[in-house]
């Protein structure tokens, strides 16, 4: 991931002073989420961890669900963004089912905070949750794709089942329902439904 601030939640036009400081705020978020949960965390205790005052952490966070919201998108960029070898569309949708839930599983406490926090009204988390969204519309749409040269875009509808598929698992276990690993298996599961006769 680039040194640069990109999220389109975070103030443009950073100095490098600004993004330093801004690196140190998500530092600091990541650690104190960890070290008290999403629960117990507050701007104020990660102002102090990164060691700013809370204007200065108010100043590019609006809220804590802002930085829940901040924090998974930039994990979730940490991560491959190219379709997995595998083969047939089927294959590659069921690897980046399982590459997408290893990296949320990989936070426990970023992946309980992010669910609550992406349901918010926040205007920032709004503009986060659509650049989310986005990105699994755009790992599902390159598995979907592939390595076709001469091929066409990928069938809309069924990039549309994919990801509400998807979100609604990470929804279920967000509440409880199910666990990250659990919506795994199911997804591969699901993947292998939406696909028959599509490929």
């Amino acid at each position: 991931m680039s040194s640069q601030v990109t999220s389109p939640a975070l103030r443009q036009g950073l100095n490098a002073r600004q993004a330093e400081t801004v690196q140190n705020l998500m530092a600091a978020g990541l650690a104190e989420l960890r070290a008290v949960g999403h629960e117990a965390l507050t701007i104020r205790t990660v102002a102090q961890r990164a060691g700013v005052s809370p204007a200065t952490a108010y100043t590019y966070l609006s809220s804590k669900n802002h930085l829940f919201a901040e924090l998974f998108w930039r994990h979730l960029n940490e991560g491959g963004d190219g379709a997995p070898e595998a083969a047939g569309a089927t294959g590659r949708l069921q690897a980046t089912v399982r590459e997408l839930t290893a990296r949320i599983v990989a936070e426990p406490e970023l992946a309980a905070a992010v669910t609550p926090a992406l349901l918010g009204g926040d205007p920032d988390v709004a503009r986060l949750r659509l650049r989310i969204g986005g990105e699994f519309y755009a790992r599902f749409e390159a598995a979907l794709a592939g390595p076709r040269p001469a091929g066409g875009p990928a069938d809309p509808a069924v990039l549309e089942v994919l990801v509400l598929t998807f979100t609604g698992a990470l929804l279920q276990a967000g509440m409880g329902l199910l666990t990250y690993d659990q919506i795994a298996d199911r997804l591969v599961s699901a993947v292998d439904v939406i696909m028959r006769g599509n490929e």
